[in-house]
């Protein structure tokens, strides 16, 4: 029941982002805007236990959805022939700019003097 809570939560946070983001013309995605939304509630107990406990149950059947990912590939293999190697190369060189930024803003924000294996 906690977790159905943490859902509509999260549903709720997305669709406030999505309203701010029309409301007032943001020229970004509303789920980016529900997702800071939810980051700054965070703080809140009666917020960030039931969010914890939709975050488990939707990280335990992860692999349900990339179902509708692998249909989608397989209905459009004519275009993943026509544009695989550029689709391949931006989700490479994505993935590896996203990590490498993310170590950066990590070791950024990390205390000085602590050593660096308790940076986890």
């Amino acid at each position: 029941m906690i977790a159905i809570r943490g859902l509509a939560l999260l549903l709720l946070l997305q669709a406030a982002g999505e309203a701010i983001t029309h409301a007032f013309g943001l020229p970004f995605p509303g789920p980016v805007v529900g997702l800071v939304l939810m980051l700054s509630c965070l703080s809140f107990e009666w917020i960030r236990t039931p969010v914890a406990a939709a975050a488990d149950v939707l990280l335990a059947n992860l692999s349900l959805l990339f179902v509708p990912v692998g249909v989608g590939v397989i209905t459009h293999l004519d275009l993943v022939s026509a544009f695989g190697i550029p689709l391949l190369i931006i989700i490479v060189v994505s993935t590896w700019l996203g990590m490498a930024i993310t170590a950066l803003i990590r070791r950024a924000m990390a205390r000085p003097g602590e050593p660096e294996e308790d940076r986890a």
